[in-house]
């Protein structure tokens, strides 16, 4: 049986353990594999989801809590994680950039992979499937709460909400302006910076190739 004593230095051991992983996701055999001393690895995963030390972001991923790191949780590299190899995109990134006003409340990812959604206590994770030549097109490092992850540039983030709308259709500038203005209600302002580079590229290899050249043809007329 343990002692006051063995209890508050086990109590103080999990905690910088624990701490040392900061806010980015773990496996299930990674974690365990940090309590060495200890018997039934395969238990400790389950006794500090429990005890509420770590989140379970899907079967055999975790990350630790904040109140355990301090550190806040970025859902953004979570996402990264959850669905591999993967990035923000969509509304999720046009948000994040400031370039649409309204809150999105299921973090967007595009996969070359299968499109599968993830639920967990942090909230919804969707990853729609875009073609390898397309995937890589466009995509930069962003830091946040001390943790960088792959999310897509504006440009990138556009064409794949467009590719990834089943009714837009954009085959003349009136149709793009409509899009922009009343659909997602994007800042125009920005739309000056927009590197056309990028969605030449993505209009070679991704889906609605003759959207994005109508979009190309609105932004520079």
């Amino acid at each position: 049986m343990f002692s006051v004593l063995n209890i508050t230095t086990f109590m103080v051991m999990k905690q910088n353990v624990l701490a040392g992983f900061k806010n980015v996701p773990a496996s299930a055999a990674l974690i365990g594999s940090a309590y060495p001393e200890l018997k039934a690895l395969s238990n400790k995963v389950l006794e500090l989801e429990k005890s509420g030390d770590i989140v379970r972001l899907k079967k055999g991923l975790y990350v630790v809590s904040p109140e355990v790191t301090g550190l806040t949780l970025s859902t953004e590299l979570i996402a990264n994680h959850i669905y591999t190899p993967s990035y923000v995109s969509m509304q999720s990134a046009l948000r994040i950039y400031g370039l649409i006003p309204e809150a999105v409340y299921t973090m967007q990812s595009m996969t070359i992979k299968h499109t599968r959604q993830f639920e967990n206590s942090l909230g919804v994770f969707t990853y729609t499937n875009i073609s390898r030549e397309a995937f890589s097109v466009g995509l930069r490092s962003m830091q946040s709460n001390g943790v960088s992850f792959i999310i897509a540039s504006p440009e990138k983030a556009l064409c794949d909400l467009i590719a990834n709308s089943p009714k837009v259709n954009l085959r003349y500038n009136s149709d793009v302006l409509r899009y922009l203005e009343d659909d997602i209600r994007f800042d125009m302002d920005e739309l000056s910076n927009t590197d056309t580079r990028i969605l030449r590229q993505y209009a070679e290899v991704g889906k609605k190739g003759n959207s994005i050249r109508q979009l190309i043809n609105f932004i520079e007329q």
